[in-house]
């Protein structure tokens, strides 16, 4: 494995963790067992069973707290959630799977024996820092709701040294393909001769946000690390490396989440 597990235990079991009647993909998800493309998977090749009676339809109608679902003829149940919080290296992907054979993320947790994990929200491959990854997808839902605004900041490496003008511009925000894209909050970090960092702070999740603003305005990014997330900071975890949340910031995220929210 290329990454310690260090941190907290895992947050105790939900218990009937799915509302009744969604489809069948999705309760399997929300039980924390899989993925809901990968349920969809498992049910199409015949493994799902509900009630005794192979189902086929990944959107069959389907209550976990009143029929027996099995995979494999092993009954499943809600597992154990767990939130986690990976430093994400420069160069993998945030997905499962790579079309074109791209390190991912997943590689970091391999041999950790953790339940199948989720990532709660993206970083592109070029970027790096903290991703939270959790089978609570409820939980996840309220992090990355658009309506949440949940502050993201970021350290950014530019190719030129800023000014006033600069980071006004990035404040007033810029249209790129039609689409209004700003930041909420920037400041100067620190400088050299040609580069220089900054801090930006986001609360919303527009595709490649911070680049798009920058790239507008004919500047550069040379390095871009998400630093918190609300009020969980990457702190000192090392490139690479993962620890499982705290019970404390898990609630703390859920309830900025929620405030944020109103």
């Amino acid at each position: 494995m290329r990454a310690r597990r260090t941190g907290s235990s895992r947050a105790p079991t939900a218990t009937n963790a799915t509302a009744p009647r969604h489809g069948l993909a999705r309760v399997i998800s929300k039980l924390g067992i899989a993925s809901r493309t990968q349920a969809a998977r498992w049910i199409a090749a015949g493994r799902v069973s509900v009630d005794g009676r192979v189902v086929r339809d990944p959107e069959r109608p389907t209550d976990a707290a009143r029929e027996r679902i099995a995979i494999d003829d092993d009954a499943v149940a809600a597992r154990e959630r767990v939130y986690l919080a990976l430093n994400k290296p420069r160069g993998v992907v945030t997905t499962a799977d790579d079309e074109r054979g791209r390190d991912t993320v997943y590689a970091l947790l391999d041999g950790s024996g953790l339940p199948w994990l989720a990532p709660v929200g993206r970083l592109d491959r070029a970027s790096e820092g903290l991703l939270l990854f959790s089978n609570d997808s409820a939980w996840a839902a309220a992090i990355t709701a658009p309506e949440s605004r949940l502050d993201k900041t970021y350290h950014v490496q530019i190719d030129r040294l800023p000014d006033a003008t600069l980071l006004e511009a990035m404040r007033a925000g810029v249209v790129d393909r039609g689409e209004r894209l700003a930041v909420k909050a920037v400041r100067e970090l620190r400088r050299g001769e040609r580069h220089a960092w900054l801090e930006i702070v986001l609360d919303e999740g527009r595709n490649r946000q911070i680049r798009r603003v920058l790239a507008a305005l004919d500047v550069g990014v040379l390095r871009l690390v998400r630093v918190a997330i609300g009020p969980l900071a990457l702190g000192s975890l090392a490139r690479g490396a993962w620890r499982l949340l705290e019970p404390a910031e898990v609630a703390a995220l859920a309830s900025r989440s929620r405030i944020a929210a109103r």
